[in-house]
């Protein structure tokens, strides 16, 4: 699946090299997508300041969420529970419980909600403030309900949810330049996060503390992903990605 300037979502077989169908509807850059773990729904962030829920098997909208004031860079699913997450260059962070829209689905499989546009079926359970500059990224937790996010203030925030109540737990510093996403390792507490600064870093964690930074010379990263059981990561940057494997907290030569 992937998201275009072009202001659309396609969704492919990577096996054929060929586009399945198209899911058209947002206005402007799509930044991010992703698949549901579960559901047959797909999240997507844009430019026009909004999220969409899409059901790919009948390839239509399930709902528009509205509230950030400038572009969502960002927007990601819970492993486990029926929220969403979206990081905004209006400097918040929210999060969002579609339980009602899940089981409103589950009820009606097929059906389009009659309200799109601000769907009472989804709602802002938390507004994560703190950044003083826009947000690119944000990312749960694998196993509890921590969130990080990343932002061009330089910093990436770990912060707690507890039922209707939200707190930051510390900030993490070391970039030199705007923070491009992060993630947590899905085994280990350990954070990797990467920038504009042209550094890859990992962070402690337990001691909240830097234990390593990789630097290309030319090229500024932008993105981060981690291998759903393999123990392998994979970066993107200006001229194309590498793909790497942590050892005892340090990169595989």
């Amino acid at each position: 699946m992937s998201g275009g300037d072009d202001h659309k979502v396609r969704v492919w077989n990577y096996k054929l090299k060929k586009c399945l169908f198209v899911l058209a509807g947002h206005l402007d850059y799509v930044r991010t997508v992703e698949f549901h773990h579960d559901l047959p729904w797909v999240l997507s962030a844009s430019d026009d300041q909004t999220l969409r829920l899409w059901n790919w098997q009948s390839r239509s909208v399930l709902a528009i969420l509205t509230g950030h004031q400038h572009y969502v860079m960002c927007a990601t699913f819970h492993p486990e529970e029926p929220l969403i997450a979206s990081a905004s260059l209006d400097t918040t962070v929210r999060v969002w419980d579609f339980t009602k829209l899940k089981e409103k689905s589950v009820q009606k499989q097929g059906q389009k909600p009659n309200d799109l546009f601000g769907s009472l079926d989804v709602e802002v359970k938390h507004i994560l403030e703190g950044h003083e500059k826009g947000v690119n990224w944000v990312a749960f937790h694998p196993t509890n309900k921590t969130l990080c996010t990343a932002a061009d203030d330089k910093s990436i925030k770990l912060w707690r949810l507890q039922n209707n109540k939200h707190w930051e737990i510390d900030a993490l510093k070391g970039h030199v330049n705007n923070v491009s996403s992060a993630l947590f390792h899905p085994r280990m507490e350990v954070l990797l996060s990467n920038s504009e600064d042209r550094t890859l870093k990992l962070w402690d964690l337990t001691r909240r503390v830097q234990i390593h930074s990789y630097r290309k010379e030319s090229d500024r990263f932008w993105i981060i992903a981690a291998h759903p059981s393999l123990n392998y990561f994979a970066t993107g940057h200006d001229s194309g990605f590498q793909v790497f494997k942590l050892e005892r907290e340090r990169f595989a030569s």
